[in-house]
């Protein structure tokens, strides 16, 4: 390939009981891009992203992650090879401070879990790098207060904070402004911009506003197929990307 790809697929599929939900996607993501998956809704978006986290194995098809077949690797082992998934459940421990948040994630990346018994020396360059992620989302004047007391929006930051704490070369996000408020959405997309600058970020998301300003490239879904790609005004001008999304209002 003459493109530094990061990320691709081929003939990626999978069917539940007869039913073709991802049906023979091609997927190539550039190295360093923000790329984003769209689609109404039904087209696939969740199980191709469930399969590319490995959250699901596909009936067949490939996946390649920095040139290496991932296609029967465990989550945790891609986590491992830098390709980490945000924005899912529990993806925060409600009861913890932010900055214990943070920390743990810091830990686990460094190889420890819940390592207490380490020196004070240790916990601090946690506790000071720890402090330095939640300040790069706005959040280091709530490290005192535990993660249930954020309100939504602050809580989808400490998660991408948690998330970049793990250091991954590649980031999936998975709805990353769903249920938000127009302040909290500007919020968000504003952070993942940020923390792109020297990585890859991947993401479904429904907000096409939010995907025409982050977007280098889109690839669009429906049925479970690769509809259309390309960069916004692409996409949005093609007719039947209009047609998929007739009565949504947008594109």
């Amino acid at each position: 390939m003459s493109e530094d790809i990061i990320l691709a697929t081929d003939d990626l599929t999978k069917e539940f009981a007869g039913f073709v939900a991802v049906n023979g996607v091609t997927l190539r993501v550039k190295r360093g891009s923000i790329h984003a998956l769209i689609g109404p809704n039904g087209a696939g978006k969740t199980t191709c992203f469930n399969l590319l986290t490995k959250f699901l194995q596909p009936t067949r098809g490939k996946i390649t992650f920095n040139g290496n077949d991932i296609t029967g690797l465990a989550p945790a082992d891609i986590a491992q090879l830098g390709l980490v998934r945000s924005f899912q459940i529990s993806a925060v421990f409600p009861h913890l401070t932010l900055r214990e948040n943070v920390r743990v994630a810091l830990q686990r990346k460094r190889g420890g879990s819940f390592d207490f018994w380490r020196s004070k020396n240790v916990l601090s360059e946690f506790d000071d790098r720890a402090m330095s992620l939640l300040e790069g989302v706005g959040l280091k004047q709530y490290s005192h207060l535990t993660a249930v007391e954020l309100p939504y929006g602050r809580k989808r930051a400490l998660e991408l904070a948690t998330t970049i704490a793990l250091d991954p070369e590649m980031l999936l996000l998975d709805e990353p402004t769903a249920g938000m408020g127009h302040e909290d959405i500007d919020r968000v997309a504003a952070l993942i911009k940020s923390v792109s600058a020297n990585r890859t970020v991947l993401m479904v998301e429904h907000n096409l506003n939010v995907v025409a300003t982050l977007s280098d490239t889109i690839t669009v879904l429906t049925r479970g197929r690769v509809l259309a790609e390309g960069d916004y005004k692409t996409v949005s001008n093609h007719p039947e990307v209009k047609e998929a999304y007739m009565g949504v209002g947008h594109a």
